[in-house]
């Protein structure tokens, strides 16, 4: 398949719900299969398909060591979040150069369809739990510096605009 490239911020479908998946068909895995040549490319550790332009409600996350274990998902949703936090520094591809430290659940149950086009709850732990939440955040048309304070987020902004204006 074909690593694609990731919108810049502030792209549309970047802000934009995406849209549900009724079925898992060849041209979805054909979208999978490139989300994942994508993040590979970068790397990183997740992809949701609206970074690339794809409003639909699919994401790949591979936080394993060796790589080559992607989790293919449709449609996924937290259905239970830890008490306990975990603190992870996060960054996106949409906007580079920039990244901050953000707090979430540090394990979570997800509900999606996967690649057999089967409904499937996962827990997910750690780097894990980071990623799938991060995605879900994209699929719901949120980044990742929706988390921060006002300011914080102001000032984020504020640098990835300064360093865009460099190159």
């Amino acid at each position: 398949m074909t690593a694609r490239t990731c919108l810049p911020w502030p792209a549309a479908v970047l802000r934009s719900p995406a849209a549900d998946v009724d079925a898992i068909t060849e041209e979805v895995r054909a979208i999978w299969a490139d989300m994942i040549d994508t993040m590979e490319a970068m790397p990183g550790y997740g992809l949701a398909a609206v970074q690339i332009g794809v409003p639909l409600r699919l994401a790949v996350v591979d936080c394993s060591e060796a790589r080559g274990q992607a989790v293919r998902m449709a449609n996924p949703e937290v259905l239970h979040a830890s008490i306990q936090p975990r603190e992870h520094e996060e960054a996106s591809p949409n906007l580079p150069g920039v990244s901050a430290v953000i707090s979430r659940p540090r394990a979570v149950t997800v509900r999606f369809l996967n690649a057999e086009g089967v409904v499937e709850e996962r827990d997910f732990v750690g780097l894990w739990a980071t990623s799938v939440q991060h995605q879900i955040d994209h699929l719901a048309g949120k980044m990742y510096f929706d988390h921060l304070s006002p300011l914080k987020r102001k000032m984020l902004l504020a640098k990835a605009a300064k360093l865009g204006k460099r190159k």
